[in-house]
């Protein structure tokens, strides 16, 4: 009976919502997109390639060598390009790399924007949005523009006096997206059911998203203050189960929030927290009718990105585990979310 859930769902759900639904999946996709492009930004150390935010102009790569030059020269005037990047000897053809990935970034959030602004707009004047979810709608293209600005404002903390962006203007930016996600998937789904009433959260899956989201901004953290390289052995640290390097001289705060070996610490740890809560919360989702699928995504989704965690710790943090690790992290929000709607579409 399970298996025939979507499909009563969709038969019951009107045409234009359904559409309307599957357009909100279309920008979901988008920004699950530029959660992997920022973080292969992160990795290659891309973020500060672009010195100057053009929301029109700069949607075009420069075209001619002396565009390039001209590029270059503002990045050469960074901190990061004087002590870092220029000491290597970064030449122009490795500026062109980094400046490839954030570009790219940039690129897909202007046409996330516009694939949403049309597409609403298009919905809006054929007067196809259901009652009630005008609002909605205007609040996720409004936080669709704050993460662009919380993206700009991270950048900005690595062109004034920083070699790198702030690791907490990071994780503002990385939860800023996946809240985002996670709000238009379960605005997706609240026009997907059956009796048209959006789902209500409960305290399961509050505790489940609160856990979790706590969890993405320790890993925020740790890639901000590159604590990932501070230890490449599992489950131990370098041979201890507390590492050694722990600097509490500034105080227990200071190092809870700055230390990284603490921090790398509580990031492997936490894990395990957000696991016991994710099984728990599971199992109430399992008992609905129609909940299995989204249970098995659950569990499919914290297996696999504890796996690529460990072996993105012991491969001394590849490039590609680390991406795979962040964009796994997003399938786990999205799941969770699922999971969520599910026991709130049960309550309303």
């Amino acid at each position: 009976m399970d298996s025939f859930a979507p499909a009563i769902t969709l038969a019951r759900t009107p045409v234009r919502t359904r559409s309307l639904s599957n357009l909100l999946f279309a920008v979901a996709a988008l920004v699950f997109a530029m959660v992997i492009v920022g973080g292969i930004t992160r990795l290659t150390e891309s973020g500060l390639s672009i010195t100057q935010w053009n929301l029109v102009s700069g949607a075009i790569p420069p075209l001619t060598h002396a565009d390039w030059q001209h590029a270059f020269g503002l990045y050469r005037q960074t901190p990061q390009y004087r002590e870092v990047a220029g000491p290597a000897g970064m030449t122009l053809a490795g500026f062109k790399f980094i400046f490839f990935w954030e570009w790219v970034h940039r690129l897909l959030g202007r046409i996330l924007g516009l694939v949403f602004f049309v597409g609403i707009g298009w919905f809006a004047v054929r007067r196809a949005i259901p009652k009630g979810y005008g609002w909605r709608l205007a609040a996720l293209f409004v936080l669709g523009g704050l993460q662009g600005a919380v993206g700009w404002f991270m950048v900005m903390s690595g062109l004034e006096g920083r070699t790198e962006v702030s690791p907490y203007r990071l994780s503002a930016h990385l939860l800023f997206a996946l809240f985002l996600f996670a709000a238009l998937i379960w605005t997706a789904l609240d026009l997907r059911n059956r009796d048209g009433r959006p789902a209500q959260p409960t305290g399961w899956g509050a505790l489940a998203l609160a856990t979790l989201a706590i969890q993405v901004m320790l890993g925020a953290w740790v890639a901000g203050f590159r604590a990932g390289y501070v230890s490449n052995s599992w489950p131990d640290m370098n041979g201890r189960f507390l590492p050694d390097g722990i600097d509490w001289s500034r105080g227990v705060g200071f190092a809870f929030t700055h230390d990284p070996y603490l921090l790398h610490f509580m990031h492997r740890w936490w894990a395990w927290v957000v696991v016991a809560v994710l099984v728990l919360f599971a199992r109430q989702v399992k008992r609905l009718e129609g909940g299995r699928a989204a249970t098995i995504a659950i569990h499919s989704a914290f297996g696999t990105q504890i796996l690529l965690g460990i072996l993105t710790v012991v491969s001394g943090v590849a490039i590609w585990l680390a991406v795979a690790h962040q964009a796994t992290a997003a399938l786990l929000v999205a799941a969770t979310a699922w999971g969520a709607h599910e026991l709130g579409s049960r309550r309303a």
